[in-house]
């Protein structure tokens, strides 16, 4: 039973077996308790696997690796990590848990070629710099992070819909403290006061990847993040964007919106405005903002100006009673820094911008001086035109104007853009050349353009104008959508530069086309402005295909020879004897050798015979088929058979060559007509003489009493060269001790050199090696040492033994 001892009662000793079953059953009932405790970490761990396979549609195996990669992530165990996933953060259900009705509409994913996405400007725009103004002037009296929460939900409700606000600030390393909130009734905040280091959680991650969380899709968030809400579905859109200031950022920011879809790409502008503007209040050491800075600062300022070369100016904005910007006046200039009346310098310093530089009122570089000075967002403008008088000549020039904000103050610079007809057909011969033409797109104020060679790139009338987004799917490519709209997410959304190649239709058909843009961002990181060029490499392509398909046709006819040279190698080993053997034939010691060449994929023609006759005579051939491949092994087979066939059944060996010359002449067209040499000797034993024949071949070498000589050469020429070819034959009687050669031309020639220099060569080696001893292996050793295998190399090598029997003639 469960609980009770097996120990002996009284003080007896027990007996040893009975102590043995104690241990037994002690061991047993500890191995029961791990398996219980096994049992129940498995089904934890099953519950939580089988509550991420139904989330997130992932397979078991990728279930659990989740499970370890979190419990690693955040140093927890694993079955930690199995019931923080069962239950949730705070009473708070799961990432999975479906909503209790039908929920919010979810809104379609829009395209990624929507203009709309990512053009900031209009006056839509307007209103938002309007609620950043009153986000700005309200900032200025507030304190405690519950009122900054309120400003901001108040001020970004109409232009954003934001309907609550959450500020956490990090308290111990990977938790949150909610530190200010609007919008949340005092027993929610109270129940979401604090966040523990759990994984899953978008406010802590975007405390540490220091970057803005979008939460837009409440199916999908809720398979990667811990939702705060009692639902979660309601605020089906929500964003957590880090306050700027010191690195690394601790404090989040937390928008909640009731209505669904992403936010677009103005939207996120602004709500990344007003986090970056609520910097200073939420910071323990922050200051008035706008608080003007102390005069010294100024007279730093121009000391910095006084070492700068170029035109700048430090302005003060001017406010009305209302707290509006009026004017700027000019506090810090330097030298190079002129105004229409021709005052330059510290000559400015005190005067108004409006006074100095009139035109500027009402204009776009006017409103980019009050967003910066609100937003903090360094501004870029266009290069525009200003008419000046210089020497009493009325000029126009171009200018590009930069701003940025210094302490509730704004730094102006600007350049002067002279571009000379010169330089301007230097650049457009450029673009002609490379067959590329640059473009840009202002995303404020929706401005495309296209300099003159896009529209050749795109075969676009340029009666048309740029091209717009909306409008490039129509000519992609279809396979191309994919690859080209996520190029477009990353350079529009992300930022990121691109590198692309796409397809486009034209009315000549087919262009290959390639990208290459970047965004310029403010200071909150939106893309304001992109631009790059738009090549045409469709002459490249076609040239990549035409050698794509050369190369197919390479590697074709590659395995053609491949094969072919396989089925030649097949068809010489079945028709030549062993390469390398050693025989007794007619009372001779024969050494043959055969060594084919390193040439790759062909075969060369290269053969050897040496049967006994029915005489009892023997028959030595070496021949070489001109040319390599199938053809050659063939013509090969022909003569190496039909030599034998003439000279088994009597014939005389001139007339075996005569023969053997009509066979090739008629065998096939001219065009196509095979030739060869051939060397053939008929050796009779009983009276030692050796009668032979050649047609163009190299003539036997004769070693004899430690001298080598070549035999003299009867007439015979090239078989299947001219039918009117005539052959001789000669006679040597070898005595004993005699070594006679016979051998292919792949054993003398070296290019470039004389056929005789191959020749002595030949016979010093055979001399040299006879002498050493190595007449048994003479054809074998001769072959080896070859001209590196350039050509095939056959040796036959004849040697009459000093104990051969005398002439037997009677």
């Amino acid at each position: 039973m469960e609980g009770e001892s097996v120990a002996p009662d009284g003080d007896e000793a027990a007996p040893p077996e009975v102590l043995a079953l104690a241990k037994v059953v002690a061991r047993l009932r500890a191995e029961v308790v791990d398996l219980e405790g096994s049992a129940s970490m498995t089904a934890v761990l099953e519950r939580a696997k089988g509550v991420l396979m139904a989330r997130a549609d992932l397979s078991a195996d990728a279930a659990y690796r989740l499970l370890l990669d979190r419990a690693k992530q955040y140093r927890r165990t694993l079955l930690e990590e199995c019931w923080i996933t069962l239950g949730g953060v705070g009473g708070e259900s799961g990432p999975a848990s479906a909503p209790p009705g039908p929920g919010p509409a979810r809104e379609e994913c829009p395209s990624p070629f929507s203009a709309g996405r990512y053009v900031l400007g209009g006056a839509r725009t307007d209103g938002h710099r309007a609620a950043l103004a009153r986000l700005a002037r309200g900032l200025a009296d507030v304190r405690p992070p519950d009122d900054v929460a309120e400003l901001l939900r108040s001020t970004l409700g109409e232009p954003a819909g934001v309907d609550a606000v959450m500020i956490y600030t990090v308290a111990t390393p990977g938790s949150l403290e909610l530190v200010g909130s609007a919008g949340l009734d005092d027993a929610f905040a109270e129940q979401w006061s604090h966040i523990p280091p759990l994984s899953g959680v978008a406010a802590l991650e975007a405390v540490e990847v220091q970057e803005a969380v979008w939460l837009e899709d409440p199916v999908r968030d809720a398979v990667l993040y811990r939702l705060i809400g009692d639902p979660p579905e309601r605020w089906p859109s929500r964003a957590w964007l880090p306050v700027p200031g010191g690195l690394p950022m601790t404090t989040v920011v937390g928008l909640l919106r009731s209505r669904p879809g992403p936010f677009d790409a103005p939207t996120r502008t602004l709500l990344r405005r007003a986090v970056r503007l609520c910097g200073g209040p939420l910071r323990e050491d922050r200051a008035p903002l706008g608080a003007a800075a102390p005069a010294d600062d100024v007279s730093a300022v121009q000391r910095v100006f006084d070492a700068l070369a170029g035109p700048a100016v430090l302005l003060t904005p001017l406010r009305t009673e209302d707290g509006d910007v009026e004017d700027f006046r000019i506090d810090a200039a330097t030298r190079e820094a002129v105004d229409v009346a021709g005052r330059r310098g510290k000559e400015l310093v005190g005067r108004r911008i409006l006074e100095t530089y009139p035109t500027v009122a009402g204009t776009a570089l006017w409103d980019g001086y009050l967003d910066t000075l609100v937003t903090g967002t360094v501004y870029d403008g266009e290069p525009f035109t200003y008419e000046e008088v210089t020497a009493g000549v009325q000029q126009e020039s171009v200018y590009a104007v930069h701003a940025s904000r210094l302490d509730g103050r704004l730094v102006v610079s600007w350049v002067r853009h002279d571009t000379s007809a010169r330089v301007t057909r230097r650049l457009a011969g450029m673009q002609r050349l490379g067959n590329l033409g640059w473009a840009a797109w202002n995303l404020v104020t929706d401005t495309l353009t296209w300099s003159d060679q896009v529209y050749v790139v795109f075969d676009r009338d340029p009666a048309l104008g740029p091209m717009r987004l909306e409008e490039l799917p129509r000519h992609l490519v279809a396979e191309d959508l994919p690859r080209v709209g996520a190029a477009v997410q990353r350079l529009l959304v992300a930022g990121d530069p691109i590198d692309q190649l796409f397809r486009v239709t034209t009315a000549h058909g087919v262009r290959h086309l390639r990208i290459v843009a970047e965004a310029q961002r403010d200071a909150d990181g939106t893309p304001v402005e992109v631009h790059g060029f738009f090549q045409d490499l469709s002459a490249q392509k076609d040239a990549e295909l035409a050698l794509r398909d050369s190369e197919r046709e390479n590697l074709v006819q590659r395995g053609m020879l491949k094969a072919e040279r396989a089925l030649g190698a097949r068809l010489q080993d079945t028709l030549l004897p062993i390469p390398e053997q050693s025989l007794d034939l007619a009372g001779l010691r024969v050494d043959v050798a055969y060594v084919p060449a390193d040439r790759g994929l062909n075969v060369g023609g290269d053969w050897y015979s040496a049967i006994e006759l029915p005489d009892r005579s023997a028959l030595f051939v070496v021949g070489d088929v001109a040319g390599h491949g199938l053809a050659a092994v063939g013509t090969m087979a022909q003569l190496r058979f039909t030599t034998k066939g003439m000279t088994v059944t009597g014939s005389r060996l001139p007339d075996v060559l005569g023969r053997l010359n009509a066979l090739l002449l008629h065998t096939a067209p001219n065009e196509r007509r095979a030739t060869a040499t051939m060397v053939m000797g008929r050796y009779r034993p009983w009276d030692h003489r050796l009668t032979w024949v050649r047609a163009g071949h190299l003539p036997p070498l004769l070693v004899r009493d430690g001298r080598a000589r070549f035999l003299a050469q009867p007439e015979g020429r090239l078989l299947g060269a001219a039918p009117d070819s005539r052959y001789g034959q000669a006679e040597v009687t070898l005595l004993p001790g005699d070594h006679l050669l016979f051998y292919t031309d792949g054993l003398v020639e070296l290019p470039g050199e004389d056929l005789r220099a191959g020749l002595d060569r030949l016979a010093s080696r055979a001399l040299r090696l006879l002498r050493e001893g190595g007449h048994p292996v003479l054809a074998r050793t001769l072959a080896a040492a070859g001209p590196a295998n350039r050509d095939d190399i056959c040796v036959l090598a004849v040697h009459l033994p000093e104990d051969a029997p005398p002439d037997q003639r009677g």
